[in-house]
């Protein structure tokens, strides 16, 4: 989950003041643990200012107030839209696609050959406009297609953003996007369009989609079984607490010997002694041992 950069307020003198940003942030705070601290005020200004002129509300403080009320029940997502606007692009982290390909989903289709029901579960936890995902089914059907015989696998994709979302069940991306897909890659898992590029069909039913809040306790409890979590430049965004709470449900909806994967720059030093960190190359992922279980 990554934010974009700010956009600015075309002349408006509409201000978002120090006490209903406070209100703001610890709103959102609420409902999903992302924490602003104070030098974000004017990213959430400017991020918000069109919610303003699109329901035709002069200041934030009444949007504050009316959101804060229920008084416009739909606009919460809007507003969280809004805030966890995504970027990202197909085969991201090299390093991890590596060790997933050359350690992590070969140790896994030989662990789901032994097990009944001969399945292996991969849950990509942030997966914005769906380019995440989709690199791991074209990942297993490129590498290990000849596995994929009488071996189920299920890729969760989850966010909480749902603009994002219904990109990613289009499918359709754009030249950006798929800028580090290998010439063959692109020919045999893409379809060329007037407007970008078409996943194809293999692809995209290998994938299921669902929006998701990492903060929800209740819904985070329905997963369970997962082989391998994904879940990258989410943390960044949550404080420890937060952080604390998310990372203890992933936990959970591990099985034993499963593996979560972080982005580049976060780690789970002083968030969870749980996890066994296992290094790859120019990689460190982190395993959940059995004992724990």
């Amino acid at each position: 989950m990554g934010i974009l950069t700010n956009i600015e307020l075309s002349g408006s003198n509409i201000t978002l003041s120090e006490p209903t940003f406070l209100r703001l942030r610890d709103f959102i705070y609420q409902r999903t643990g992302i924490f602003f601290p104070d030098n974000k005020k004017y990213f959430l200004e400017n991020r918000l200012y069109q919610r303003l002129k699109a329901l035709n509300i002069n200041d934030f403080e009444t949007y504050v107030r009316k959101i804060q009320n229920g008084l416009m029940d739909s606009e919460l997502q809007q507003l969280i839209n809004q805030i966890t606007i995504n970027e990202t692009f197909f085969f991201r982290n090299e390093a991890q696609l590596e060790a997933l390909e050359r350690h992590i989903f070969p140790e896994l289709f030989r662990r789901a050959r032994q097990r009944p029901g001969k399945s292996i579960r991969i849950w990509s936890a942030a997966c914005s406009t769906g380019e995440e995902p989709y690199t791991l089914a074209i990942l297993l059907q490129e590498k290990f297609r000849p596995l994929l015989t009488g071996i189920r696998v299920e890729i969760l994709a989850t966010d909480i953003n749902s603009q994002v979302l219904q990109k990613a069940r289009q499918g359709l991306y754009r030249d950006y996007a798929v800028r580090k897909i290998a010439p063959g890659l692109l020919q045999r898992y893409f379809q060329p369009q007037s407007t970008g590029y078409q996943i194809a069909p293999e692809i995209r039913q290998m994938v299921q989609f669902r929006q998701l809040n990492l903060m929800d306790r209740w819904n985070m409890q329905q997963i369970r079984g997962m082989d391998v979590i994904i879940c990258a430049n989410v943390l960044l965004y949550f404080d420890e607490r937060s952080k604390r709470q998310v990372v203890n449900s992933l936990y959970d909806s591990l099985n034993p010997g499963g593996y979560l994967l972080l982005g580049y720059s976060e780690s789970l030093y002083g968030v969870s002694h749980a996890f066994k960190p296992v290094h790859f190359t120019k990689t460190i992922v982190y395993k959940k041992e059995c004992h724990y279980a």
